[in-house]
């Protein structure tokens, strides 16, 4: 069994709404959830000028392997109206692979880890939740370690 780390995200229509309908779609066809982080707001990250964002970060036991998970989460994207128009733009869900076990993936159509982890709190605060001792086997540093010298000052809150 395989243990990945997502984060779930979007900052257009229902917000709440689409991470619990992304919590269940991911439950029921990507493998069990083991733990989710609280919801946090923030600010955009990359084009400013758009809606706040909810994030969650989620700990997956699943027996696919990265690609397939990939896929598996694009047609959750899909079903759930994400459209890829801009780059860094407003959406309605996005489902990122941060970490997939301790594997290091650099290829065409998939990164692991997540190249960009370390430039954001918006993915490291609610990643250093749930496992703040998980090791980025690109960076070699724990989530609180990253989260620690992370230069990112863009708002980060708790959902309330």
């Amino acid at each position: 069994m395989n243990v990945a780390y997502l984060l779930i995200g979007g900052n257009l229509g229902d917000r709440l709404g689409y991470l619990k309908e992304a919590i269940k779609k991911i439950s029921s066809q990507c493998g069990v959830i083991k733990q989710t982080s609280a919801i946090y707001e923030s600010e955009a990250w990359g084009y400013l000028n758009q809606p706040n964002y909810l994030n969650q970060a989620i700990e997956l036991q699943t027996e696919f392997d990265p690609h397939d998970l990939l896929n598996r989460i694009l047609l959750i994207e899909d079903s759930m109206g994400r459209t890829r128009e801009q780059i860094y733009g407003p959406r309605t869900i996005d489902i990122d692979i941060l970490y997939f076990n301790d594997t290091v993936i650099k290829d065409s159509v998939l990164t692991i880890p997540h190249p960009r982890i370390a430039e954001r709190q918006f993915v490291l605060i609610p990643m250093n939740e749930i496992a703040s001792m998980h090791y980025d086997p690109d960076i070699k540093m724990t989530i609180n370690e990253i989260l620690s010298i992370c230069k990112d000052n863009l708002n980060v809150t708790l959902h309330k």
